[in-house]
């Protein structure tokens, strides 16, 4: 997505409980072996003490008090989730916008898995431009693995979950509180599927009548068991190598940058997956296209759902890590399959 100018991101904020599970602790308690653990990575997940749309109100909150921003003053709360909100029939958006205050802003609940974050940044990014008159747009993600419907260290292949939430403000640089600069410039963003691997997280199971009625706990391993099994490793690293090719590539030519390791990037992001999944599937090719310098966050916070981008945005901000000038390219990636990179730079 090319964008005609950059957008603004301010106050990109993190809640994490405090609460967490070590490695060391799920091992001593039979949750998963030590090669597990190691080929995972992760030092320790953490465990939610509220539910999902409430921690995405503390991280809110955090947001629009470092931003200045009102929320009557917000166009639209756009909230991305991978799992269970709470309630079964229910706009976990509303709920936020409700207990913010943000009675003129438009609720959107966007379900693309773990790219929805990524996702609703490149939505509410095409709304700011569609519509001049909209206010700014507060994107937030929300997340709880908690037993007994999910094991959040053996769950799934290759990545440990993390409870957690997420919150960031996108806005037209001359909306900015005070005519305060933005921290953070949106330059460039691109999303990229490849449906074909839906089956992934179906397998063979049929479609069933109501949440978790085929078995006690989310199960991914079997869905993608099922999948390998059918399909072959092949058809998902193929297919996944080429679309994230294609997500980088498109977005820095968004940017008007050529991937041929010259590129000015100061890093590129990887998703928060466990650390042997971003050493086989990802560091060669972000290495080879970009020549930036990797960076692997979330030993301490594990994979946050569809919070992973704007927790790495937060981390880049609160710790300062870009200069003006500099940038980084954040990847995104979602069950579906989706992927999304965005481009930013320090202001």
């Amino acid at each position: 997505m090319r964008l005609p100018r950059p957008l603004g991101i301010s106050a990109p904020a993190t809640y994490l409980p405090e609460r967490r599970q070590s490695a060391r602790e799920a091992v001593e308690q039979g949750l998963l072996d030590a090669d597990t653990a190691a080929e995972l990575g992760y030092d320790r997940l953490p465990v939610a003490d509220l539910a999902p749309p409430e921690m995405a109100v503390e991280a809110s909150r955090r947001t629009l008090a470092e931003a200045g921003v009102p929320a009557g003053d917000l166009g639209l709360v756009l909230h991305a989730w991978i799992h269970y909100q709470g309630h079964d029939l229910w706009s976990p958006a509303h709920f936020i916008a409700d207990r913010l205050g943000a009675g003129s802003a438009t609720p959107v609940g966007v379900q693309q898995v773990c790219n929805g974050g990524a996702a609703a940044v490149e939505l509410a990014a095409a709304r700011l431009f569609l519509e001049p008159g909209l206010g700014p747009a507060l994107i937030t993600t929300a997340d709880a693995f908690l037993d007994p419907g999910f094991d959040r260290w053996t769950g799934d292949y290759g990545i440990g979950y993390g409870d957690g939430a997420t919150a960031l403000l996108l806005h037209r640089l001359e909306d900015a509180e005070g005519g305060r600069p933005a921290p953070l410039l949106l330059h460039a963003l691109s999303t990229v599927a490849a449906p074909q691997l839906e089956r992934m997280h179906r397998g063979d199971d049929p479609f069933s009548p109501a949440a978790r009625s085929l078995g006690p706990r989310v199960d991914i391993r079997r869905t993608k068991k099922a999948f390998l099994e059918a399909e072959g490793l092949e058809a998902f690293t193929e297919a996944s190598a080429r679309a994230l090719q294609s997500a980088v590539t498109q977005c820095l030519a968004d940017a008007g940058w050529e991937t041929t390791g010259d590129v000015p990037l100061r890093y590129v992001v990887a998703p928060r997956l466990g650390r042997k999944t971003v050493d086989l599937a990802y560091a060669p090719l972000l290495s080879k296209l970009t020549g930036a310098h990797l960076l692997h966050p979330g030993a301490d916070t594990g994979h946050l759902g569809a919070g992973d981008t704007a927790a790495s945005l937060a981390e880049l901000h609160a710790a300062r890590m870009l200069e003006p000038g500099d940038h980084a390219l954040l990847v995104s990636a979602g069950a579906g399959f989706t992927w999304s990179c965005l481009l930013v730079s320090a202001a």
